[in-house]
């Protein structure tokens, strides 16, 4: 099998699952025209831990973790199977980087997984396996956790970072539908970034992005970004799947990163 390249899908909000604009069908076509892997191993930011800690459940539940949502959205299910072989094997590789990490076996999927996985193998056929954002960690030492899995790829293991482009629920009812500037500037900036392969730039984004504060209040739906280009090769170079932005404040950006 081929080495996959890693992928960040933002994942918006909740209503992805059943309005999925043009970034659901993109992810979808980007599937099908790869080797189906072998698993799945993602991150997203609605399983924040005090410690790096790993899904070794071996048949997770699906958390509808969100609540004022249509009621079409609690009856979704996303029955992939986990692997508890290979959450071991992640706990392996990051303590073999200097990483101390546990195993958590009841850990169900969040919407932040499960919501992108349904439009990319909506079979619910590919075993996925999660791993927590330590609460607290910068995106430096994301990237870090992101660096010590890449061996997986070899194997057909996906690595996925899922967050969102940019996230202030402060305006998602602003009742805007065409993209706010700022959305655009910052995501532009960061697709210069990603193509230049300026990682010290990404680091330092709360410095030199544009509208770095009001794109992302919080560090939490960014720093998945971390663990996509953490996860690629050093060179890698990214290809857009989406830049569609949706409510005129949610960056989609989709891309897959390969050296």
């Amino acid at each position: 099998m081929n080495t996959l390249p890693s992928l960040f899908v933002s994942h918006g909000a909740p209503l992805f699952a059943v309005d999925a604009g043009s970034t659901g069908p993109a992810l979808r076509a980007w599937a099908q025209a790869h080797d189906q892997p072998s698993a799945v191993v993602v991150m997203s930011p609605h399983w924040m831990a005090r410690t790096p800690t790993v899904m070794g459940t071996p048949a997770p539940q699906t958390w509808h973790d969100f609540g004022g949502f249509p009621a079409e959205l609690y009856q979704l299910q996303y029955p992939a199977p986990g692997n508890p072989a290979l959450a071991q094997e992640v706990v392996q590789l990051l303590q073999a980087a200097g990483i101390e990490a546990g195993l958590d076996s009841r850990r169900p999927y969040d919407h932040g997984a499960w919501v992108p996985l349904m439009h990319l193998y909506p079979e619910a056929d590919v075993p996925v396996v999660q791993v927590a954002l330590p609460a607290h960690w910068g995106p430096a030492q994301v990237y870090e956790l992101g660096r010590a899995l890449r061996p997986l790829r070899e194997r057909g293991v996906l690595l996925m970072g899922t967050g969102s482009m940019t996230h202030n629920l402060g305006e998602f009812f602003g009742g805007g539908r065409e993209p706010a500037p700022y959305v655009i500037e910052f995501s532009r900036w960061v697709e210069d970034q990603v193509t230049r392969c300026d990682l010290q730039s990404l680091l330092n984004y709360r410095e030199l992005a544009p509208h770095a504060a009001r794109a992302h209040p919080t560090d939490d739906h960014f720093l998945p970004l971390f663990f996509a280009l953490g996860a690629a090769g050093d060179d890698a170079r990214p290809d857009y799947l989406s830049r569609e932005v949706m409510y005129g404040m949610l960056a989609m950006d989709a891309f897959a990163l390969q050296s």
